[in-house]
């Protein structure tokens, strides 16, 4: 997900701005790609065939469509109706409308799901790409996400991370010290989505999403997506040095599971577990940085 700063409001559904672009952007990008291998990647390891797995902020449905695929059945909602619309053709066009269902529902109202729809328990949880980053409360959202799975069920959580090394040295190359640290902000920042549309996007740290999940999940483990493969802004230089990618790409896999180093990546993945009983303290063994 690019995103640069800018002064103007957000409509009700702000994301239907980019629905039509964004596989362009992102998904279909030679970053993007990378970027999305890195979490796919782990979805053999928590998710299986036979599952039910709730997805929110789900996007143009790529990753719903690739778990249908895989006999994965999923929920999948977006508070965008133009990005359900896109995703909805993407899995007739994939065949796999049997396996998913996509609603247009906002992550703050995830609660709303029916006993029949979720309260029996999803197998599992994927948020992917910084959806959660769109949300101030993430403690509200974590409660309600704990009502609609079962005692154990994994939760994958892709989101933008604290500081990225990256974003910093390339803003400050070019004199941009605002764009350089807005991810230290204490309230987010403003992010254009085009069209004039904004959202404010915030940049919690992983000990802070881990305290938020705490009360009803426990952090399993966590790594970087993006140490050495840059932010999806930077695709045109990467077109210039394709045979660049690759080699990034292959430094990433080792450096996002580095203690400390993995922290200043573009996004980090976590995998938190749905705990059975209501509340645990925070285990500081679980935070390298």
């Amino acid at each position: 997900m690019a995103i640069t700063g800018s002064p103007f409001s957000p409509p009700a559904a702000p994301f239907d701005a980019v629905a039509d672009t964004y596989d362009e952007t992102f998904t279909s990008s030679q970053i993007g790609r990378t970027q999305r291998d890195a979490v796919t990647s782990e979805f053999d390891h928590v998710f299986r065939p036979g599952q039910r797995i709730l997805e929110i902020n789900c996007g143009t449905g790529f990753d719903a469509v690739f778990l249908g695929r895989h006999g994965v059945k999923v929920l999948a909602c977006d508070s965008s109706p133009r990005m359900i619309e896109v995703a909805r053709r993407r899995a007739a066009q994939s065949g796999v409308e049997h396996c998913v269902d996509f609603r247009v529902l906002a992550s703050e109202r995830i609660g709303a799901l029916t006993p029949t729809e979720g309260m029996a328990g999803f197998d599992g949880l994927l948020s992917n790409f910084g959806g959660l980053n769109c949300i101030k409360d993430l403690s509200a959202v974590a409660g309600d996400l704990a009502r609609l799975l079962k005692p154990g069920a994994p939760a994958l959580l892709c989101v933008f991370g604290r500081s990225c090394l990256w974003e910093v040295l390339w803003y400050l190359g070019q004199g941009n010290a605002t764009q350089a640290f807005r991810r230290f902000g204490t309230d987010g920042s403003l992010a254009r989505l085009g069209g004039g549309v904004t959202i404010r996007v915030h940049y919690p740290s992983v000990r802070e999403i881990a305290r938020a999940f705490t009360p009803h999940f426990s952090l399993r483990h966590w790594k970087g997506v993006g140490v050495a493969v840059p932010p999806s802004y930077m695709e045109p230089w990467v077109r210039r040095f394709p045979r660049i990618l690759k080699l990034l790409a292959e430094a990433d896999r080792g450096l996002g599971r580095c203690p400390l180093i993995k922290a200043v990546a573009d996004h980090v993945l976590l995998t938190f577990g749905r705990k059975s009983a209501p509340r645990y303290e925070i285990e500081g063994s679980h935070f390298d940085s």
